[in-house]
């Protein structure tokens, strides 16, 4: 609809309130995506049993990616659906997807009572979640920048990743009361008769109303309201497709974070497992990353605010991919939860840091006409192609290397690489490919 005038254009009362609503669904993304990779060995127990270990969980991390190739369909379906109906229907909708696979999987039944089934039920189950998180920080990520004021942007997006580390202290709070508060070596022990691997999820479906509530309360951003028209599906899909290059360097941009941020939250217990450490211990440096991540979120944002996107996101990748192998091999030579803790530590600066220049980045380089679509469509690419299939690479790397605990830096070095092409891509010349082209068009 035509808005007369800006003075007519509602606008956001309150931006502190309007930030926790809107981040409160991605707490439930990043909480449920989480429990199912953070606790995958048990999980794999129940609803994949294999030949050996390192088979079933293969399998868990298959499905874990398997759910998040649904991500860029996501991205493109409901997308289009927030660029054109608006911000704050659409991330309502959202939620009611990511809600529901929640709920398929925290009551599924095991292997053991359904057989077969009970596989086919967990995977529609992360498809479900995998579709919904493909728009969730697309949609959270552009509604933070544009209430943002002016000159913040940065700082403002990056709270969109700062809320999914609350929720990975969360889940990791809730994992260590589990295995240190209640007798059993493992999340199959039961309470009750109820698995405990399954209390975390059901601690999730609790928390859904609440969310529900916030959600429903979220004001629509002013402007989207000024756009003097909002594009059909068919206008949304061609745009993106004739913008198919932005797409593809922001996908570029962001395989960094994701791949980082799996590796020192989802992967971390598999990894400590596979260093032969507690995995009390890995919990506790996991909390402890989830606290730097926070931290770093903004800060990263905040600086790139100051100066300048491009110098940010060179600095920490071309650093990421100079230290990632030498700090794993020195942690994989003489493993401890000190030396565990000190490289996640740094992983945890990258990845904040980075995130939060990232967010920024793509929010300016995509039109804004298609801007939840092209942003939904890049992160999704990075995170559902390289991001969560980190935890299966990894172990993979592990194996195919006869044992080099150091070899996951390869990937991340691959990650980091990609962001250092994408980044002279983007801002070669001192302005970003989109302002390039809208220059020359």
């Amino acid at each position: 609809m035509s808005q007369p005038g800006n003075s007519e254009v509602p606008q956001i009362k309150s931006r502190i309130g309007a930030i926790l609503r809107a981040t409160s669904g991605n707490f439930l993304e990043q909480f449920d995506f989480f429990l199912f990779g953070f606790y995958a060995q048990d999980i794999a127990k129940a609803f994949f049993p294999a030949q050996n270990e390192t088979a079933a969980l293969l399998n868990a991390y298959g499905v874990f990616w398997l759910g998040a190739l649904m991500r860029p369909v996501g991205a493109i379906v409901l997308g289009a659906y927030i660029d054109r109906i608006g911000r704050r229907q659409g991330l309502i909708v959202t939620l009611a997807l990511m809600a529901l696979g929640t709920v398929v999987i925290a009551f599924c039944p095991t292997y053991a009572s359904i057989g077969i089934a009970a596989t086919i039920i967990v995977l529609i189950g992360r498809l479900i979640q995998g579709f919904s998180a493909g728009v969730e920080l697309g949609g959270v990520s552009v509604y933070l920048s544009e209430i943002a004021t002016p000159g913040n942007r940065g700082f403002y997006t990056s709270f969109q990743s700062s809320s999914q580390q609350v929720a990975i202290f969360v889940a990791a709070i809730i994992g260590f009361l589990l295995r240190e508060g209640i007798h059993g070596d493992t999340f199959l022990d039961s309470i009750g008769g109820i698995a405990k691997w399954r209390i975390p999820f059901f601690i999730g479906c609790l928390i859904i109303p609440v969310i529900f509530f916030l959600r429903r309360t979220l004001e629509e951003t002013p402007e989207f309201l000024k756009m003097k028209k909002h594009p059909t599906a068919k206008e949304v899909f061609a745009s993106a497709i004739a913008n198919w290059r932005i797409v593809v360097l922001g996908m570029m941009i962001a395989v960094l974070t994701t791949t980082t941020f799996y590796f020192i939250t989802v992967y971390a217990p598999g990894f400590g497992k596979q260093l032969s450490l507690s995995p009390t211990g890995t919990l506790i440096v996991t909390l402890l990353v989830a606290v730097t991540n926070f931290i770093w979120n903004p800060v990263g944002g905040a600086v790139s605010d100051r100066l300048g996107r491009k110098p940010v996101l060179l600095a920490i990748a071309g650093l990421s991919f100079l230290t990632a192998y030498p700090a794993l091999s020195w942690l994989a030579a003489e493993p401890t939860l000190g030396k565990l803790l000190a490289v996640q530590m740094m992983f945890s600066f990258y990845f904040g840091v980075y995130s939060g220049t990232m967010l920024g980045c793509l929010v300016e380089i995509v039109p804004a006409h298609v801007r939840t679509t092209c942003f939904s469509i890049a992160f999704a690419l990075a995170a559902g192609i390289f991001g969560t299939s980190t935890p299966f690479v990894a172990t993979k790397l592990i194996e195919i290397t006869h044992g080099d605990k150091a070899s996951p830096a390869y990937w991340l070095m691959f990650g980091a690489a990609l962001g250092i092409i994408a980044a002279l891509t983007v801002y070669r010349g001192g302005r970003t490919i989109e302002t390039r082209e809208a220059v020359t068009a």
